[in-house]
C-alpha cells in the first residue's frame, strides 16, 4: 500500500459555545473568586479571615520558624496549633495579643515538642468572604471589564477560541492516524516494549503528582502492572505508527526545525510552566533539545497533512 498523507478526507463538526455554557463558566468563576470585604465595626469571630504578624517564644528565646508577617489565617480552620486560633477570637484590629499554647508531644520539631510557647500577635485586618452577585461589580473586580455584558462577550470569545483549538488539534490527530494506517511498517517486539514502558512511566509520573503509586492504582482497579502493560499495547502500537508517519513526512517533504522555530517552542514551554527562558536553561540539555525539535517537526507535519486534506465541515 502506498503511503497516503495528502488528499485525506475527514469531517469537522465545529462546536459553537452556547449561552448556557457561558453561564456555567461565570458561575464557576463566581464560586472560585469570593469577594473579600474588610470588617471594621466589630471584633473577630469564628470564620473570619485575619491578617496578622506573630513571633513565637519559648521562655525568653525566640525560636526559628515561629515568626511571620502579614500571615492570613481563617479562625476556626484548625490550621495552627490547638488553642492558638481560639485566643484570637473577640479581638479588634490593631490589638496586640499574647497567645499561649503547648506544642503536642508528637510535634515534628523535637526542640519544641511538648513545650509551652507564647506567640506575640498583632492583628492588622479582619476580613470576610462573601459571594459576588453576577453584576457589573463582579465584571470589574474579577473579569477586568466595565460591564457584565462585556465580560460575557469576552468570555464567550475565549471559550470559543479554546473549543476551536481543541477541535483543530483533534482533527489533525485523526488525519495523521489515518495517514499512519497507510504506512507499511513492521513493529518489532523491542519497539513495542519500549513504547509500552514509556506509557507506563508517564502513568507513574501522573500518579505521583496525585500522591499515588502504581501499586495503589492497581489495587483500586483490581488489576496488575502486567495486565496494564498488556492493555497498553494497542495504544503503544498506534503511537509507534503515528511517530513513524510523522518521520516519513518529514523525510519526504524535507521539513526542518529552524533556530527560530526551536526558540519559539522553548518560549511556549517556559510560559506553560510559569518560568522564564532563563529559568529553563538549566534543564536544557541535548535530550531536551531533541524533544523540542521532534515536537516542532511533528507540528509541521500535522499542519501539512491538515492543509492538504479535504475537510467537510
Amino acid at each position: 500500500m502506498e503511503f497516503q498523507y495528502k488528499g485525506l478526507k475527514a469531517s469537522f463538526d465545529r462546536h459553537l459555545v452556547t449561552e448556557e455554557e457561558v453561564d456555567r463558566q461565570l458561575q464557576r468563576m463566581q464560586q472560585q473568586n469570593p469577594r473579600i470585604a474588610l470588617v471594621e465595626d466589630r471584633p473577630t469571630q469564628a470564620g473570619d479571615e485575619i491578617v496578622l504578624d506573630y513571633a513565637g517564644f519559648v521562655g525568653d528565646e525566640q525560636f526559628a520558624g515561629g515568626t511571620a508577617e502579614n500571615q492570613t489565617l481563617v479562625l476556626g480552620s484548625g490550621t495552627f496549633i490547638p488553642g492558638f486560633e481560639d485566643q484570637l477570637l473577640d479581638k479588634v484590629v490593631g490589638e496586640k495579643v499574647t497567645v499561649t499554647v503547648t506544642f503536642p508531644e508528637t510535634y515534628h520539631a523535637e526542640n519544641l515538642a511538648g513545650k509551652e510557647a507564647q506567640f506575640h500577635c498583632t492583628i492588622h485586618q479582619i476580613r470576610v468572604k462573601t459571594e459576588y452577585a453576577l453584576d457589573d461589580v463582579f465584571a470589574k473586580e474579577v473579569g477586568g471589564c466595565d460591564t457584565l455584558e462585556e465580560m460575557r462577550r469576552k468570555l464567550r470569545e475565549s471559550m470559543q477560541a479554546f473549543t476551536d483549538e481543541r477541535g483543530e488539534m483533534d482533527l489533525q490527530d485523526r488525519l495523521m492516524r489515518q495517514a499512519a494506517e497507510t504506512l507499511e511498517l513492521e513493529i518489532s517486539p523491542e519497539q513495542l516494549e519500549a513504547a509500552v514502558d514509556e506509557q507506563m512511566q508517564t502513568l507513574k509520573a501522573q500518579l505521583e503528582q496525585q500522591g499515588l503509586t502504581l501499586e495503589m492504582y492497581c489495587a483500586f482497579l483490581n488489576t496488575t502492572p502486567e495486565k496494564l502493560c498488556q492493555e497498553a499495547e494497542p495504544n503503544a502500537r498506534t503511537a509507534i505508527r503515528f511517530q513513524a508517519a510523522v518521520d516519513k513526512i518529514v523525510e519526504l517533504e524535507g521539513l526542518e526545525a529552524s533556530q527560530e522555530d526551536i526558540g519559539q517552542a522553548v518560549a511556549i514551554i517556559a510560559r506553560q510552566n510559569n518560568m522564564t527562558v532563563e529559568q529553563l536553561k538549566p534543564y536544557y540539555n541535548e535530550e531536551f533539545e531533541q524533544a523540542v525539535i521532534r515536537s516542532v517537526l511533528t507540528g509541521k507535519a500535522l499542519e501539512l497533512v491538515r492543509k492538504e486534506a479535504v475537510i467537510e465541515e
